[in-house]
């Protein structure tokens, strides 16, 4: 089992091209179910649907959570449909195996005014202050998530049209730049970045005092920092950011098909927590229209009159507003399968 294993892992990676985060997943979950295998005598090859079902009422008696346990079966039936594809086994013993429905847990948000409060808190005094002003105004201006932006390389982002490429595997979306989230990263990029590196040949967008690429741990540890100097009580990590970005933007009239491309979700029905936060008038009308594909005129009509609404508004949900504007007149054609 544990060449098949090596193998699968080298397939999901070279072939399917998975961050490691996903991978690490993936490997996890597999060597956990080898070892329940191994320990109850059972031939992996010869797994039926009552070995998975008995896997995972295992799971559950040890406390796993419902998600968990789903994660397992995904994990599960993609090395055996491997195993298929190679012409290991006939049958897939995951067929049939209903996987147990996680409840939809209601994201943690911040309020405009918090996020504007936690924004202020990096003074842009020092190198460190610039980075890490930048790397805030970035995380929410974008909504992408932690390892997006830690991973990305100076050549993803294009200063002079405003937009940044993230790669999630072997999957990539262009997420347009406000003004503001702009400014502050050309002053990282131009003045402080430059400084803060040893190497010309290191290609990290966001790096650390060491001048290497910072870290998940790194990212978070900034973002409790500030949060703390901001004396602001929520819990507050790097994916709270990102849901308050979703969240804003739905509030303020933007298509939930449009954030659904901003995020990078495969399912919308992963965009849809954010209308919990929604009045009544609004969910009704989006649960009407969310499965019909939206039109460019119809998008690009909401994203205007979204700008015009906010124009009274706090900066923050202005800015948020405004790079729909540009998404529509300026980034569609990077685009061109997201709506039809």
């Amino acid at each position: 089992m544990d060449k098949q294993i090596k193998l699968f892992l080298d397939f999901l990676e070279n072939d399917k091209k998975l961050v490691n985060n996903t991978l690490q997943s993936y490997k996890r979950d597999i060597l956990q179910y080898q070892e329940y295998v191994e320990e109850n005598g059972i031939n992996y090859l010869k797994a039926s649907s009552n070995t998975i079902n008995s896997y995972f009422e295992y799971l559950t008696e040890a406390g796993k959570k419902k998600s968990t346990i789903s994660r397992n079966l995904a994990s599960i039936r993609s090395f055996y449909q491997f195993l298929i594809r190679t012409k290991k086994i006939k049958k897939d013993p995951t067929n049939g195996v209903q996987s147990p429905k996680p409840e939809k847990k209601v994201p943690n948000i911040l309020t405009s005014k918090e996020v504007e409060l936690l924004l202020e808190q990096p003074k842009s005094v020092d190198l460190k202050g610039i980075r890490d002003k930048a790397m805030l105004e970035f995380a929410y201006a974008t909504g992408m998530r932690v390892t997006e932006i830690i991973s990305l390389n100076v050549s993803d982002v294009n200063l002079e049209e405003a937009y940044v490429e993230c790669h999630t595997g072997a999957r990539k979306r262009n997420i347009p730049l406000g003004t503001m989230c702009l400014k502050a990263l050309k002053e990282y990029m131009q003045e402080a970045r430059p400084v803060l590196i040893h190497d010309e040949e290191e290609q990290a967008l966001f790096v650390n005092v060491n001048g290497q690429r910072l870290t998940r741990q790194g990212f978070w540890k900034i973002v409790k920092y500030y949060k703390e100097q901001a004396h602001i009580t929520k819990e507050i990590t790097p994916h709270v950011l990102r849901h308050s970005f979703a969240t804003h933007l739905l509030q303020n009239g933007a298509d939930l098909k449009a954030i659904q491309t901003m995020l990078g979700h495969s399912d919308i029905s992963s965009t849809q927590v954010y209308m919990q936060f929604q009045s009544d008038d609004i969910k009704d009308i989006y649960h009407q229209r969310w499965a019909i594909e939206t039109s460019f005129r119809e998008l690009k009509k909401n994203c205007c009159l979204c700008y015009m609404h906010s124009y009274k508004k706090n900066l923050v949900i202005q800015e948020l507003c405004a790079k729909f504007v540009f998404f529509i007149y300026g980034f569609f054609h990077l685009n061109e399968s997201v709506v039809k």
